[in-house]
């Protein structure tokens, strides 16, 4: 629009509108008025601002303040532990497993059959300390027995056997870890419940 103004406020020479130079370059900085267009004005006012009423502002203030106070006294909701928390269906008391009835007969015998059992793995327990016990007295004799022979191989029997226990372990690699990396966690479905305060 503006350049359509600027070009419409040239004077332009009497001579191009009646056509006595027609060999003459026509510029285009000054071309004839008919072959100029320009737009209608706009007329737009600017938006006049809303007066406000200062004891409207306030009673806003006050009501806002007023809120906040209330909020200030509820207490604030705990998010719920959901592991703490027994489903109803476990709560339903009409769901009570019956203990079945024993005889007399069947009541000793297991008490006779758990004695037993008892005693037998006792057994077996005092039997595993005292194979323990001489496989050690019997290592401490063999050692005295070499420290005798030999001070060398007294002193290679007591080192540890790096082939007893598989182990292995890795050393520092030649680059450090990327401490931006963010590892992926692989496909899951997340179903934690967000609560909003």
């Amino acid at each position: 629009m503006c350049t359509y103004m600027s070009l419409s406020r040239q004077t332009v020479p009497l001579s191009l509108l009646s056509g006595e130079h027609h060999h003459a370059v026509q510029s285009p900085w000054f071309a004839p008025v008919v072959t100029l267009k320009t737009s209608a004005p706009l007329r737009a006012e600017p938006k006049k601002k809303k007066k406000v009423d200062p004891r409207r502002e306030q009673l806003l203030r006050d009501r806002l303040k007023k809120k906040l106070r209330r909020l200030e006294k509820v207490p604030p909701e705990y998010i719920p532990i959901e592991d703490f928390i027994t489903p109803a269906k476990c709560k339903d008391e009409t769901r009570e497993r019956s203990t079945p009835s024993l005889s007399f007969e069947e009541k000793e015998g297991r008490a006779l059959l758990l004695k037993e059992w008892s005693h037998y793995k006792r057994e077996q327990h005092m039997a595993e300390v005292k194979a323990i016990e001489l496989a050690l007295e019997a290592q401490r004799e063999a050692l005295e027995e070499l420290k005798l022979e030999s001070e060398e191989l007294y002193e290679a029997a007591l080192k540890p056997d790096p082939l007893l226990f598989p182990f292995s372990h890795e050393g520092p690699v030649n680059t450090p870890p990327k401490t931006q990396y963010d590892a992926p966690d692989g496909k899951y479905n997340d179903i934690t419940r967000v609560y909003t305060q």
